[in-house]
Formats: C-alpha cells, sequence, structure tokens
C-alpha cells in the first residue's frame, strides 16, 4: 500500500473532519510518521476530548489551544499508545488546562506473556521509540465509555502494534492509532509489538462494523473493512513467503528480511527485521517454527513442517 501523496494538511492548523471533528497535524513528519501525528478534537460543545496529544512540541500545543472556540476547554486527554510521537504531550497539556489523561494503562501495560519474557530477556524496544515515563490518570478497561457535553467515546483495547494500544469508537466511527494507518502497514516491533495481538485486533475491529477509521498518521480510512482486509492478508502473505524462505533452511530474522523485503530502503530495514521477528513469534506459537538455541532476535529459526 502506498502513502497517499494527496494527504499534506498544514502542520498547525485545525481542519473540520466532520461536526463535532477536528484534526491538527503535528509538525513531526519522519518515515515513521509520515505527514506528521493526527491530533484529534472531539466535541462541538464546552467538553472537548482530545485524542492523542502527540510529541512534546510547545507549538503543537500551541495549535490545540488555539484550536479552541469561544467558551470551549478541554476536558479529557485520550492516548492511543505510548510512543514517542503520541503520548509526551499529554502530560504538559494536563498541566495547562486540568484535564486528565485517560488511557489503558502506563507504556508496558498490556503486554503478552511471549513479549514480557522477550522483554526480562533484554530484548530492546525499536521503531517509533517508547515513552517510557507515560502512565495515565485514568486506566481505562477494555469497553469503558467515556463522555463530555454532547459526545460519548468507547475505548476498544486492540493491542498489536504496541501492548497498550486503544482505539476509540465514537458512533460509527473509530480512531484507530497506528494499527490501522492511512497510510501504510503498523510496524510490528517485538516486545513491543505482538503479531499474535495485531492479528485478533483487526479482526475484532472488522468484525465490529464501521464507517470510517481516523488514524494517527494518514488521511482517513473511508473503506474500514477493505483496508482491514488488506492489513490482514498482507500479513498472511508475509507469513507464508516466511516459511517458504525456511524451506531453505533455518535462517535469523535479519537475513530472511534481506530475502525477503526486496523493495525496502537500507534504512528501514532494521525495521523490517523486527517485522520478521514478530511473524516468527507468531509462528513459533503456532508450532510451525522452532528457534535454535532459544527464542531471541537474532536466533536462527528452522521450519517443523
Amino acid at each position: 500500500m502506498q502513502p497517499d501523496d494527496d494527504f499534506n494538511p498544514p502542520a498547525g492548523v485545525p481542519e473540520t473532519l466532520a461536526p463535532g471533528l477536528r484534526r491538527v497535524l503535528a509538525p513531526n513528519p519522519s518515515p515513521m510518521t509520515w505527514r506528521g501525528t493526527n491530533t484529534y478534537l472531539v466535541g462541538a460543545g464546552e467538553d472537548i476530548a482530545v485524542i492523542d496529544p502527540g510529541p512534546e512540541d510547545p507549538a503543537h500545543m500551541a495549535a490545540i489551544l488555539g484550536a479552541l472556540t469561544r467558551g470551549q476547554r478541554i476536558s479529557h486527554i485520550l492516548v492511543t499508545h505510548a510512543h514517542l510521537d503520541h503520548s509526551p504531550l499529554a502530560r504538559p497539556l494536563s498541566q495547562e488546562t486540568g484535564a486528565p489523561t485517560l488511557a489503558y494503562g502506563s507504556a508496558w501495560a498490556g503486554r503478552s506473556a511471549v513479549m514480557t519474557q522477550l522483554a526480562k530477556a533484554g530484548l530492546s524496544e525499536g521503531g517509533e521509540g517508547v515513552d517510557i515515563t507515560f502512565a495515565p490518570d485514568q486506566a481505562l478497561p477494555d469497553g469503558a465509555r467515556v463522555a463530555g457535553d454532547g459526545w460519548q467515546l468507547e475505548a476498544l483495547w486492540t493491542p498489536g502494534h504496541f501492548g497498550n494500544h486503544m482505539s476509540f469508537a465514537w458512533g460509527d466511527a473509530v480512531f484507530t492509532g497506528d494499527l490501522v494507518m492511512g497510510w501504510a502497514s503498523s510496524l510490528i516491533s517485538p516486545p513491543d509489538g505482538d503479531l499474535t495481538d495485531f492479528m485478533a485486533s483487526c479482526r475484532m475491529l472488522r468484525a465490529r462494523g464501521a464507517r470510517v477509521f481516523h488514524p494517527g498518521h494518514g488521511a482517513p480510512v473511508t473503506r474500514p473493512k477493505e483496508r482491514l482486509d488488506w492489513l490482514i492478508a498482507h500479513r498472511e502473505a508475509r507469513t507464508d513467503a516466511i516459511l517458504a524462505t525456511l524451506a531453505d533452511g533455518p535462517a535469523d530474522a535479519s537475513a530472511l528480511a534481506r530475502r525477503i523485503y526486496t523493495d525496502t530502503p537500507a534504512a528501514l530495514m532494521p525495521a523490517a527485521a523486527r517485522n520478521v521477528f514478530a511473524h516468527l513469534i507468531d509462528l513459533e506459537g503456532k508450532h510451525q517454527v522452532r528457534a535454535i538455541g532459544g527464542r531471541a532476535s537474532h536466533a536462527q529459526f528452522e521450519r517443523l513442517h
């Protein structure tokens, strides 16, 4: 899936996407964030919910506060997950406005058992970088509802890209963070990301149904079912490619990535290797591969059948 080059809004300028919904793009473009992080303001009355305040940037905080109209106040600050491009501004914005921060939990909440084991064994994070100090004022369980003046959001725990990842349903729209993005497939980088969880979260959202997704990066996803079908098929194709390559003999994640991601720039190959490792861990859980000498990012994996 190629980036949508037509999506290039000016950073810091609030745009109305629907009645009661505005988006403010953070000024943090990069190969991992595309044009930058989407910050959303939900509500048209007095109470405004901010979803994903973004990186700690005074200019972006000024843009968020400047998007409020007369008589409006930020009443809730919701965070999809604790990556450095989504959560660091939550605390300064809370201190400025008095609004509580809400999320699934701390940066380490929601990790699967296998990813917890990998982290304890010393596997470090990768990708966008973890906001290790993040901890919400209020932890939201799956299915919790948060309401303000004329709006209501349902918290959906959607781990996969990150253990503490939440999506937020607003009527027939869903704010999907980095689980479903508007420009690329999600990075899944163990021990923070878990492919088994990711596939389960995608299938849950698919079964739930929605009219539109508002992602953490990129344009609105106006055909959610089609995008989820593509994401699921994309991951299944990667799994098939890994198994086919392992038929030639054992290999580690980096070697597999070089053979499979043939059109990926060199600078992104470490991320590709992390994605492959996520697939290998998923396949190991399904008893289709085995790590030789113990599970680790540099381990050789062999196909079992």
